[in-house]
């Protein structure tokens, strides 16, 4: 998803991450981009929290494993 760096930390407040979401600059330099990974239990609820939040441009794909 990307996010406006003003916004940035109230979506990441609203992510349960494995350890910590990656964020990732954007050539624009007022946004950023964040990667995380969440159960798919609770997607269809957080994402219209993470657009009231300031999110937008959010992705969703399935992921086959996570190794630790």
């Amino acid at each position: 998803m990307n996010v406006s760096k003003k916004d940035l930390d109230a979506v990441v407040d609203l992510l349960p991450a494995l350890k910590k979401p990656t964020v990732s600059n954007l050539y624009n330099e007022e946004s950023v981009a964040v990667e995380t990974i969440l159960d798919e239990k609770i997607v269809r609820d957080i994402i219209p929290k993470l657009k009231k939040a300031g999110a937008e441009g959010i992705v969703e794909y399935p992921l086959n494993k996570i190794v630790h």
